[in-house]
């Protein structure tokens, strides 16, 4: 008999690696609330398109019966993609056919996680105040001034989890990279060059021991991020109002001197304000006390910057082997299921993200187009 029978499970966090949890839980019948901060699921901007690993996140979606859903949404051609150097020169080209890492945008991969939960699986407008221990349970309150019991709770709630603390001490350490996130829409027409090198794919460019990834999505925009060497206070200390496109243009072209004005296109024409994103990665060696009834998975237990591409990949996986653990009837109660779950999620974390720093060096070094063209192979 498996551990969460007649268990109440709350998922705090609705991204990918929540949702797709709640799917697999609840196909199996256990009773799952995911509480989500967010008023609605649009409620904002969705970053880069997504590629999936046939290991982890496809894998997950396989398990979820999701496969169909997402061939049906999937799209086929955004993995070509383009390395060049700072001239906007080509280096490197891969037309992405038959890749074991097809892409999807945020948006379509939450609708179709979203789409197979039960009604009101999801109870938005959610932010997470405190957990309380109640008996061998978790009084859960919010923001809103509602509050929640659960037998088991699973902090799936990112980068910054709130729920973190509750389990470990261990804070993430700063990678030595921040990246600016900015967004063009309708690029086709407001910055048609660079549309063009794009190719409904991705593009790398690096030099200078700097990059700059630019990415298309489905609705016909760009998303792009300067990424660069700096102390972990940059975005406070630098003094650039990071909503005036002008403040932020000026530091590129300084920052970014030498590099072709056909990047400027990117930055003259961002429709929405840039977002400083320093980034973080957990200690490789961590490790805490298992509790009972209370995990973590993805960010929320494992940050990492995203050079690798791991990060949702990662969540998706752990989703799947956090699910197998609780549902499965080798375990004696939820605290050896949840022990086996950190176990294997911890080692797994370590080793992706020691090699997840070792690429966020390497692409911000003198020698980031042979270490991204060594890896292309």
């Amino acid at each position: 008999m498996n551990t969460i029978i007649n268990k109440n499970i709350a998922i705090i966090g609705g991204g990918p690696g929540g949702l797709t949890l709640a799917r697999l839980l609840q196909m199996n019948g256990a009773t799952v609330k995911v509480y989500e901060r967010d008023i609605h699921k649009d409620a904002r901007m969705k970053g880069a398109t997504l590629d999936l690993h046939e290991e982890s996140g496809l894998k997950a979606l396989e398990e979820a019966g999701l496969m169909e859903a997402f061939k049906a949404n999937y799209r086929p051609g955004a993995d070509k993609l383009r390395i060049t150097d700072k001239k906007a020169n080509i280096l490197f080209e891969d037309n992405g056919q038959e890749s074991s890492r097809p892409e999807i945008d945020r948006g379509p991969l939450q609708n179709i996680l979203l789409d197979s939960l039960q009604p009101d699986t999801v109870v938005w407008d959610s932010h997470f105040v405190s957990l309380t221990p109640q008996n061998d349970s978790w009084k859960i309150e919010f923001k809103n001034g509602n509050t929640s019991i659960a037998d088991i709770v699973i902090g799936a709630d990112g980068a910054n989890s709130k729920i973190r603390p509750y389990i470990t001490p261990i804070k993430p350490f700063y990678s030595g990279v921040t990246a600016i996130e900015g967004a063009v829409y309708n690029s086709e027409t407001t910055i048609p060059k660079i549309h063009q090198l794009i190719n409904g794919g991705k593009v790398f460019a690096m030099d200078d021991s700097k990059t700059l990834i630019a990415g298309s999505k489905g609705d016909g925009s760009i998303v792009f991020y300067p990424g660069f060497n700096t102390n972990e206070d940059w975005s406070h200390t630098a003094g650039i109002d990071f909503s005036d496109k002008k403040q932020v243009l000026a530091w590129f072209k300084e920052e970014y001197s030498g590099w072709d004005s056909i990047w400027q296109e990117l930055f003259e024409n961002a429709a929405t304000q840039f977002v400083p994103r320093p980034q973080y990665c957990m200690p490789f060696d961590q490790n805490w006390e298992t509790l009972s009834n209370l995990t973590l998975l993805g960010d929320a237990a494992h940050l990492m910057p995203p050079y690798a591409g791991e990060g949702v990949n990662m969540a998706m996986l752990d989703a799947l082997e956090l699910s197998q653990c609780l549902l499965s009837n080798d375990f004696k109660d939820t605290h050896a299921a949840l022990a086996a779950y950190e176990k294997q999620m911890l080692i797994r974390a370590a080793d992706v993200a020691n090699q997840t720093m070792e690429s966020t060096a390497a692409l911000h070094s003198p020698n980031a187009v042979s270490f991204m063209l060594d890896i292309m192979g």
